[in-house]
């Protein structure tokens, strides 16, 4: 008897509920993402390459100034920057929440207003805090005692700097232990419990050339859930209490930083921004009407919220292995373009574009070409059972984080980016070549 295996079966509205909102199905087998066929990108700018989509990144800005309209709305630039990205932030009227001197003078130089701009760093570098103060940042977030003194000096007896604390709140929340950044036993911030923030604090307004603005915090990454942050509310009204009682200090501004988790599969739990907007103003409210102080502006700093499901990263499978029970599909890129698998165990559901499969659904795991055994794209996945070198493989929510934190492993050369909007495509990051690798090596 012949067993007849179903092919593939079309896209659900489940299957794509990861996607970006403007991906189709304009062919059999294929998909787009703004008009645009993947397959067509992947010919156009060869593979390894990313794909964002423009108007996903814009709607969910859109979004956040809608869910929080009295508050300053910061994209994280360390989620994924460009130019490009840089400009559609500004013109949707968001801040930005930057990390070094890189990051800071790209924006600035793509036209980002300065004064618009965040400085955060466990370990800011004088080159941080020179270029911070060159170009007029609007704000920089302290995050240890020995910077209060260097940044007081780098500003000078007649200058002015804008600043906020950034405190720990003792709070454990986030979707894996390296990105957990609320509590005491890591290396952000200055700790409520020990009195390490207060401390700290009274350093800074014995300092006046610092305006301490307010109070910064942030819990972690891929927080699904509600109730940290409204715990967050409470223990930092209750700092900012007792620092209106030691010192008479009422604080304009409250950050409650970002971490906002989302879905990287189909059916995995995501952050509510509706809820979140809603139970956070009230809580604020309710603790700050508790202290008898006047509520505070919110800053909230998304990165991967806004990023991560714009983007769509393409492979070319280079290999199919069978061992033993194990099926390994090898592809053209790897940890050096996405070390998120490797570094947090993060599970993706890639997608076999271009062409239908006609054999039954299989069980495999994608890796990457580079010598590690942990270099694993998406583990126990399933993909047709036909899946052969030459296909093609499209991951979503590939937009943050990934090409972000992309290596020079190997020397093979980190990948394009190119955006999508209303049927076209147009090249944003270009491809890292051997000559740019070739010019960094100048020692013989």
């Amino acid at each position: 008897m012949t067993t007849v295996h179903e092919p593939a079966s079309r896209p659900t509205a489940a299957d794509l509920s990861v996607w970006p909102a403007s991906t189709t199905e304009p062919a059999r087998g294929d998909l787009a993402v703004g008009g645009v066929p993947l397959t067509e990108i992947a010919d156009r700018f060869g593979t390894p390459v990313y794909v964002l989509d423009e108007a996903e990144v814009r709607e969910r800005c859109r979004t956040y100034r809608d869910a929080f309209p009295e508050a300053d709305i910061l994209y994280a630039a360390k989620a994924f920057l460009c130019r490009a990205m840089a400009h559609w932030i500004d013109e949707e009227g968001l801040g930005l929440d930057v990390c070094s001197a890189g990051e800071l003078e790209l924006a600035v130089t793509t036209g980002f207003p300065p004064d618009r701009i965040v400085l955060h760093g466990n370990a800011k570098s004088p080159r941080d805090l020179d270029t911070a103060l060159r170009l007029g940042v609007g704000r920089i977030v302290i995050d240890s005692p020995s910077e209060i003194a260097r940044l007081a000096a780098a500003v000078g007896p007649t200058g002015h700097q804008k600043v906020m604390v950034r405190v720990v709140p003792g709070i454990s929340a986030g979707g894996h232990a390296k990105i957990r950044t609320g509590t005491d036993d890591q290396k952000f911030g200055l700790p409520i419990t020990d009195g390490y923030a207060q401390h700290a604090i009274a350093r800074v307004l014995d300092q006046p050339q610092l305006e301490l603005t307010g109070l910064h915090c942030h819990l972690g990454s891929q927080i699904t859930t509600v109730k940290p942050y409204l715990v967050a509310v409470r223990r930092m009204v209750g700092l900012m209490l007792r620092l209106h009682e030691q010192h008479g200090l009422v604080l304009p501004e409250l950050d409650l930083g970002g971490g906002h988790g989302i879905a990287y599969r189909p059916g995995e739990p995501a952050l509510d921004l509706t809820t979140l907007a809603r139970r956070v103003r009230a809580e604020l409210a309710d603790a700050c009407a508790t202290a008898g102080l006047p509520v505070p502006r919110l800053l909230i700093e998304p990165g991967r919220a806004i990023a991560g499901p714009a983007g769509v990263a393409l492979y070319h499978v280079l290999a199919v292995k069978h061992t033993g029970d194990h099926v390994f599909v090898a592809v053209d890129g790897g940890m050096s373009d996405n070390p998120r698998p490797a570094l947090y165990g993060v599970r993706y559901a890639p997608r076999l574009i271009g062409r239908r499969g006609t054999a039954a659904p299989a069980r495999v795991t994608v890796v990457g070409r580079h010598c590690e055994a942990g270099d694993i794209l998406a583990s126990d996945v399933e993909l047709p059972g036909d899946v052969r070198p030459g296909d093609l493989l499209a991951v979503p929510v590939a937009g943050a984080y990934q090409l972000a934190m992309a290596s020079g492993y190997n020397l093979v050369g980190r990948p394009p980016l190119a955006a999508v909007r209303d049927g076209r495509a147009r090249l944003l990051v270009r491809r890292e070549s051997l000559e740019d690798i070739r010019r960094r090596d100048v020692g013989l």
